[in-house]
């Protein structure tokens, strides 16, 4: 029994880790106690000992439109083998509508099987179903009827990984992206370099399907947030998703685990008005700045 929880453990440190990564302001993901990760992982290296604590996390979801959740989130320990422990709290839900929210929540999060990881399905869940809630409710007032303004967060997150090679996995970053109408790029070999810039929900749906279940040397290394109203057109520093290669002199270019050229990269960033990301993949400075 204590490998499996030890198991589940390791897959809730992970969960954490990517809810960290796209939820990185402050207070978008609060820990009820700020030592429980440290004393997971300190049970981790020495199973012997007592369990420690469970893990309790506040989680802020806007849904699209005036309002928003309040996700508790209480990790047994041995889930995800065991149903997740998850309330959403709302000011602007009445007693009624709290209830229904938390019923039809619970009945969706069921539906998923043993060993599956939920807690980002049920912040989507919430973001696209909490609005009848909302309308229902005794305590939330319509706005007033205006020039409707749409309001969104645009993402751009920079992703490494110490390698990109398999064609399979090439594929399926190629295919996801084009699927979630993202732009930016691949970039293969060693390392390997990615970059989806777009609104913020298909980024994160993006970063989880590639993330899990398997992909293990590979992080968000920044994420670049701004809310805007409108077109996102000229937030955009590409217009499609490519893929690219730059080999070392030496290499061959039918080979798809060659070292690249960070030389020929760096060119490529600045001429994407991005030379300053150079230095947070690789912490190697640039002797020039981006004109």
């Amino acid at each position: 029994m204590s490998a499996s929880i030890t198991e589940c453990l390791e897959l809730q440190l992970l969960e954490i880790e990517m809810l960290f990564s796209m939820f990185p302001n402050k207070g978008e993901v609060c820990l009820e106690d700020p030592n429980s990760l440290r004393r997971v992982r300190s049970y981790l290296k020495n199973p012997s000992g007592p369990l420690p604590p469970r893990i309790g996390f506040v989680i802020m979801v806007y849904p699209d439109y005036q309002g928003d959740v309040e996700l508790q989130v209480a990790f047994p320990h041995n889930y995800p083998n065991a149903k997740l422990q998850l309330f959403g709290r709302s000011y602007s839900l009445d007693r009624q509508q709290q209830l229904l929210l938390n019923q039809d929540l619970t009945a969706y999060i069921e539906t998923f099987d043993p060993g599956e990881l939920c807690v980002c399905a049920a912040i989507q869940w919430l973001r696209d179903n909490s609005v009848p809630y909302f309308r229902k409710s005794k305590l939330f007032s319509e706005p007033v009827a205006k020039s409707k303004i749409v309001k969104f967060v645009f993402q751009r997150m920079w992703i490494y990984s110490h390698q990109i090679c398999r064609p399979e996995l090439r594929k399926r970053i190629l295919e996801c992206a084009k699927r979630l109408s993202l732009t930016g790029f691949c970039l293969t070999g060693k390392p390997g370099v990615i970059c989806v810039e777009g609104k913020k929900e298909p980024c994160e749906e993006f970063w989880h399907t590639i993330r899990y279940p398997n992909w293990k040397h590979i992080s968000c290394k920044h994420a670049e947030t701004v809310q805007i109203e409108g077109n996102e057109d000229e937030l955009h520093l590409f217009k499609t998703f490519e893929e690219l290669q730059f080999e070392s002199s030496g290499n061959h270019s039918y080979r798809h685990d060659y070292h690249m050229d960070l030389g020929k990269f760096l060119e490529f960033l600045k001429k994407h008005q991005s030379g300053h990301i150079f230095q947070i993949l690789f912490g190697i400075e640039t002797k020039q700045q981006e004109n």
